[in-house]
């Protein structure tokens, strides 16, 4: 999907509801509305944890936002959530009878369970890209059945797209939600005992074998309910290590946001971090899993298994969508260079033979994030030199290496 050309303030750009009605429209009205209802929910029932819930389902809820308030502004990202809703409207007009059944699958996955949008979206959107570039575009997925999902062509050449979701949680030994979930567990007992314990504090949490499920929780909650009960200064246990010290605030510190900056560079970017109190007690929580995060190398792993997906007969193209990343996680990802090493490690193994290009791309691409959120060109391309097409002029702006 190209860029918006018009920039114009939020408070000005307006989106017409009938863009995104055709789309629930597909969905069907009452389905539709029994999901959003659904997860408004879930994101309710829990005041920290509902923000991971309302974050993994924003496309849904922004389509909704756009359809019941047609004389509301918008953001930016609406305005993209906006682009792709229309564009899947249209395309699910022009597919054939056997297209829509399989457009209406893929559809109906998203909005049960633990499915999101997500998944049609990007694809909708590498297909935007595609002809951006001057590509025509076939859903090969939709109408032929196909296990690849696009077919592109320019100037005779040809090339195959496998549209994939990872998600980084796959890859990390505490998951957000759970670490979110353990903070509204803890957070009614660490608020009466700030009461009685006014000032700062800080407590350290390592966890050995990371932070799982609600067994998980409930065991690290125990933990450090005790070591607040006993006044202690430290617990060491094989669920988690923890150590309390006084929370010490330069004047610059006063503000929340830059305590996190602090926070984040002493501890690394890998960190978990929940702050309660107000400007005279403080209660900072700082968790790490006993290992590092492996997001890069799950995404090596889960690209060996995309080829089988590729007839062979044609170049492919890998476009990845990481999902459950956050802005610091994600811009840390690339600097790095962390996707870009496990992406050509890969492009180095046998089963990458028939791939010419790796594409990676997350929400803050889809939602048209400007740059250092969003990567620059709108997705991360790395080109395998060793493929016989990787030099193909008419291929060139789906393959060529950014940066």
């Amino acid at each position: 999907m190209t860029k918006p050309a018009n920039r114009m303030p939020a408070h000005k750009a307006t989106v017409p509801a009938a863009a995104v009605q055709r789309f629930i429209a597909i969905a069907g009205k009452p389905a539709w509305r029994a999901r959003i209802v659904a997860l408004r929910k879930q994101a309710g029932a829990q005041p920290i944890a509902g923000r991971v819930v309302a974050e993994r389902h924003a496309i849904e809820f922004a389509v909704d936002r756009l359809a019941s308030q047609p004389a509301a502004t918008t953001t930016r990202a609406e305005r993209a959530v906006a682009t792709l809703a229309d564009a899947a409207a249209l395309l699910h007009a022009s597919l054939s009878p056997e297209g829509r059944l399989r457009f209406e699958a893929m559809l109906g996955a998203g909005l049960v369970g633990e499915g999101t949008l997500v998944k049609l979206f990007h694809l909708l959107r590498v297909a935007a890209l595609q002809r951006a570039r001057g590509f025509t575009v076939r859903f090969s997925g939709f109408e032929d059945g196909a296990s690849h999902d696009l077919l592109i062509s320019r100037d005779g050449a040809e090339a195959e797209i496998v549209s994939a979701v990872i998600s980084a949680d796959e890859g990390r030994w505490v998951h957000r939600g759970d670490w979110f979930g353990l903070v509204d567990r803890i957070n009614p007992d660490l608020e009466r005992w700030l009461a009685s314990h006014p000032g700062r504090y800080l407590l350290k949490l390592t966890l050995p074998e990371g932070l799982s499920g609600q067994e998980g929780q409930c065991v690290v909650q125990q933990r450090i309910t005790a070591l607040l009960a006993e006044d202690r200064r430290t617990d060491h246990s094989e669920a988690a290590i923890l150590r309390l010290d006084p929370l010490l605030l330069a004047r610059n510190e006063a503000n929340q946001a830059a305590l996190m900056e602090r926070l984040k560079a002493q501890f690394g970017p890998e960190a978990h971090f929940a702050v309660m109190g107000g400007e005279r007690s403080v209660f900072v929580m700082a968790a790490r899993a006993g290992r590092e995060n492996e997001v890069a190398i799950v995404l090596g792993r889960r690209l060996s298994e995309l080829p089988a997906r590729l007839s062979g007969g044609r170049p492919g193209i890998l476009a990845v969508f990481i999902e459950d990343t956050d802005r610091t996680e994600w811009r840390g990802l690339r600097e790095r260079l962390e996707l870009e090493g496990a992406t050509r490690n890969f492009l180095t193994a046998p089963e990458a033979r028939p791939v010419v290009a790796v594409t990676c791309a997350s929400r803050f691409e889809l939602l048209d994030s400007p740059a250092p959120d969003g990567a620059e060109g709108g997705e991360l391309r790395f080109r395998n030199p060793a493929h016989p097409r990787a030099k193909d002029a008419a291929l060139a702006p789906a393959v060529l290496s950014e940066g």
